[in-house]
């Protein structure tokens, strides 16, 4: 495997840019030397997709793996690409995230690595929310670490962190079970990412939404529990300097134009 990267906080690489268009810095040296790179995003923003499309332009992944796309909608993909028919599919709805148009430019730079998904059935989400996340995640849990409990501070901040998210909207006796289904995805994100390392080889990169890629609680976590010999490297993109040692390389950008606040959103709809 290639160089494991210490864990955020202890030698963690910062290089905040502030930018307003497409045309982004290089990815550093040390990401092109890991097994997997985790490509941190807010969901659709143009300035980081286009950050992410030249990122893995360069790196030349063997395979992405897309926390927006089912496993299903990842294998039509091959076969859409190579019919000229997969921008056409996009735009008539055949996948289920919203706008997955933006991600086009990724898919187009990955040429010849695999395209993977690992979005999650909501109804397995559901299960989490009320078994737990090592109940519903199956055998593996153990490696992964989802037997063992939070300690209590983190998983109170986790709570805070779930209802702050939510825009205070939803009951806070139901943030433990939103903290499970949580854990639940991050593991599950990282279970792929380690079985696309076995199965197609290195690199790999993880395109997935930034709470999933921080270093303290995220994919990260899991993939090192698990599989503690891949090296990984964490690009945070972000439109505000982030708190320290959560990626190993931050990106700020320009806010989105036009973005409304989905919380000042929310709140006009249920007045």
């Amino acid at each position: 495997m290639r160089h494991l990267f210490p864990r955020a906080g202890v030698a963690t690489l910062v290089a905040a840019l502030l930018l307003s268009g497409p045309a982004l810095a290089d990815l550093p040296e040390a990401a092109m030397s890991a097994d997997v790179v985790i490509l941190g995003e807010r969901h659709n923003t143009q300035a980081h997709q286009s950050y992410q499309a030249r990122a893995i332009a360069q790196l030349a992944p063997k395979a992405v793996v897309f926390e927006m796309l089912t496993p299903f909608e990842a294998r039509r993909i091959s076969a859409l690409r190579a019919a000229g028919e997969l921008r056409k599919a996009i735009a008539d709805g055949e996948f289920h995230w919203t706008d997955f148009i933006d991600y086009l430019p990724l898919i187009e730079a990955a040429e010849a690595a695999r395209i993977i998904g690992t979005a999650i059935p909501r109804e397995d989400m559901r299960r989490a929310f009320g078994e737990g996340a090592a109940a519903e995640f199956g055998a593996d849990a153990d490696a992964y670490g989802l037997t063992r409990p939070l300690p209590d501070d983190e998983q109170e901040a986790r709570e805070e962190a779930q209802f702050v998210n939510h825009c205070e909207a939803m009951p806070r006796d139901m943030m433990a079970g939103m903290v499970s289904a949580q854990r639940l995805r991050d593991a599950v994100f990282a279970r792929t990412v380690a079985e696309a390392v076995e199965t197609h080889g290195t690199p790999v990169v993880l395109v997935t939404g930034w709470g999933h890629a921080r270093r303290d609680y995220g994919v990260p976590v899991y993939l090192s529990a698990a599989r503690p010999d891949i090296g990984v490297y964490v690009v945070g993109l972000q439109e505000r300097e982030p708190e320290d040692g959560l990626f190993d390389h931050v990106v700020v950008t320009a806010p989105e134009p036009g973005r409304d606040d989905p919380c000042a959103a929310f709140a006009a709809r249920t007045e």
